[in-house]
């Protein structure tokens, strides 16, 4: 063991403040993924007196059913100064910050190393708890605090940087609804004059679907797409990407959008879409612009005029698909060709699409962008065990 690794237990301390009086009312549960979130518990003719007060910069923690769920959720509590939270998580505190900060302590608690050592440890009960005084044996390096303020700066870099990219993220995705709303459902798109359409008076005509612009028609999906279902897992896979296999390999799942594994080749080279076609994601949907091998369960929608693309994904967005078929919900090639969807003319379709286009563009590389933070933060997260000295040379 380097001599910079510390027992944990030398620098924290239980805390156990009760909130007497009621004077503090927002309360937190604890989530599996290190976080404060709020809490969804049934209060009602609970005594929230003996709930504990947590502060701002201590943490709480479950220490049970660990090995069961193979991490140990622990979370730093920064967003606001005071909340409560249930009396069965530990709450503790560091003792001393000018000899280890909170923020370096949970950036040890958010590797994965740490959940499998804690797994390890875990024994207690049938399900594997972990005991607190297991706990606080566990080590961590303790390099010179200013070492650790380096640290702490590089990874807030990376996190806030990857944090803005999700609320531009969330932005660019609120634009995009807002404007298919207001084109393809309140058919306030710019008419001929510039003017919203309907707004301006624009004429309307009956269709199956309601009242519609003119010039505009209901249309089944089978008459303006080509229509697939995805096939057999091919041979040659791997659940990462090498050299002999770079082609994603997409299923029935909306965990990492469905990524599955990688292939040799693909078997869809077109800008489509994919609809997932059984179960409790059915209906889940992914606009998809590179090559890819789709696998049973999948069904894919391409365009048979590109400048459909970005409506045509929308549209399948806002779907009912009915589940009531079978006890898990099956869509099928036939079912999908057979779903009436409203076309816009080529003029209004066209400049959806520029539109749409680069917001999806702009959210693509956003996204790309966020991976390689995550990765450079993963990255990060491992060099601490590693850590021995700071800037300067000192321990």
């Amino acid at each position: 063991m380097k001599s910079t690794y510390k027992r944990i237990g030398n620098y924290i301390e239980l805390v156990d403040e009760r909130n007497s009086g009621l004077k503090v009312k927002q309360l937190l549960g604890l989530s599996i993924s290190k976080q404060f979130i709020p809490s969804v518990a049934n209060i009602i003719g609970t005594d929230m007196e003996n709930y504990k007060i947590i502060s701002k910069n201590q943490f709480a923690c479950s220490t049970m059913q660990v090995r069961r769920d193979k991490k140990m959720p622990v979370a730093l509590l920064q967003e606001v100064d005071k909340a409560i939270i249930s009396q069965a998580y530990p709450v503790f505190k560091v003792k001393d910050e000018t000899q280890l900060l909170p923020e370096y302590l949970m950036m040890w608690f958010t590797r994965s190393e740490f959940d499998r050592e804690a797994c390890f440890y875990a024994v207690g009960g049938v399900r594997g708890s972990l005991e607190w005084e297991d706990f606080c044996d566990m080590k961590l390096p303790v390099p010179h605090i200013d070492k650790q303020q380096q640290i702490v700066a590089e990874y807030n870099t990376i996190v806030n940087r990857i944090n803005l990219n999700k609320q531009l993220i969330q932005k660019l995705e609120e634009t995009a609804q807002t404007i298919y709303k207001q084109w393809f459902v309140d058919f306030d798109f710019p008419g001929e004059n510039g003017q919203p359409y309907k707004t301006s008076g624009g004429e309307m005509v009956e269709s199956e679907l309601g009242d519609i612009p003119r010039e505009w028609e209901v249309r089944k999906f089978g008459n303006i797409a080509t229509i697939k279902a995805g096939g057999d897992k091919p041979k040659d896979f791997t659940s990462f990407s090498t050299n002999q296999c770079p082609i994603p390999v997409y299923s029935n799942s909306s965990a990492n959008e469905g990524l599955l594994g990688y292939t040799s080749k693909p078997t869809i080279m077109d800008n489509c879409i994919t609809v997932s076609a059984r179960g409790a994601i059915i209906g889940y949907t992914v606009l998809r612009k590179k090559p890819f091998m789709p696998v049973i369960r999948l069904i894919i929608i391409i365009p048979k005029v590109e400048s459909h693309l970005n409506y045509i994904y929308e549209c399948i967005r806002r779907l009912k698909f009915d589940q009531s078929g079978s006890a898990q919900g099956q869509l099928t090639v036939p079912d999908v060709s057979s779903y009436k969807i409203l076309m816009p003319d080529s003029v209004t379709l066209n400049k959806y699409q520029k539109i749409a286009a680069a917001q999806t563009d702009c959210i693509d590389l956003k996204n790309r962008e966020t991976e390689k933070l995550t990765e450079l933060q993963a990255l990060l997260l491992s060099k601490l065990a590693t850590v021995e000295n700071d800037v300067n040379g000192q321990v």
